[in-house]
């Protein structure tokens, strides 16, 4: 398994943009994009990861968003609900630009990702995406009986 604690992405409005090519326009990753890959390329390689893992992988992403300071005043106000209209990004746009992010350094391709799970946790301090990354079981296939 990895675990990673990595910032949290960029939006993913600022992950692409298009280019021209030629006669064609296609989209290209942005320089804020290239510079979020390169972090989290760092980052992996500082905590351990030396080659991405192969085969069918599970994804587990905790999205922690910036903890307002006025989080007090919030949860007097609000109770349970304090922190739902905090500023985040949405958990779509994290995990395709996270695991976009990934290829290359913990995961070959995000065509690995056959399991991932997205959750948006409690802001407690400074903003992070904490991403546990684990090779899937293979599914325990029965055996049909031939008639």
């Amino acid at each position: 398994m990895i675990t990673l604690i990595l910032p949290p992405p960029v939006s993913s409005n600022r992950y692409w943009r298009p280019a021209r090519i030629g006669e064609r326009i296609t989209i290209v990753p942005t320089k804020e994009a290239k510079d979020y890959r390169k972090a989290v390329a760092w980052l992996a390689a500082s905590a351990g990861v030396r080659t991405p893992l192969q085969g069918r992988l599970e994804m587990l992403v905790q999205l922690y968003p910036h903890r307002p300071l006025d989080a007090d005043k919030r949860m007097r106000d609000h109770g349970d609900l304090w922190d739902d209209d905090v500023r985040c990004i949405d958990l779509g746009n994290c995990e395709k630009v996270l695991s976009d992010a990934l290829q290359g350094s913990a995961i070959v391709d995000d065509k690995q990702l056959w399991r991932i799970n997205l959750e948006r946790m409690e802001p407690d301090g400074e903003a992070r995406v904490v991403v546990r990354i684990s090779q899937l079981q293979p599914r325990q296939r029965a055996q049909l009986a031939l008639a």
